[in-house]
């Protein structure tokens, strides 16, 4: 069974993921809000390898 944390954060990056996608193919990306994310994500991602 795998641990519920390594599960959320798995479903916190799919999120960031997603929302740095759709953010991306926007006709006038908000460059501020894509750095932000791609920092939680990261942070997120860097998290998950400590498990």
């Amino acid at each position: 069974m795998q641990n519920p944390h390594i599960s959320s954060l798995e479903s916190k990056h799919s999120v960031l993921d997603r929302r740095i996608s759709d953010e991306s193919h926007r006709p006038m990306p908000d460059q501020l809000l894509l750095a932000e994310l791609k920092r939680q994500k990261l942070r997120v991602k860097e998290e998950m390898a400590r498990f």
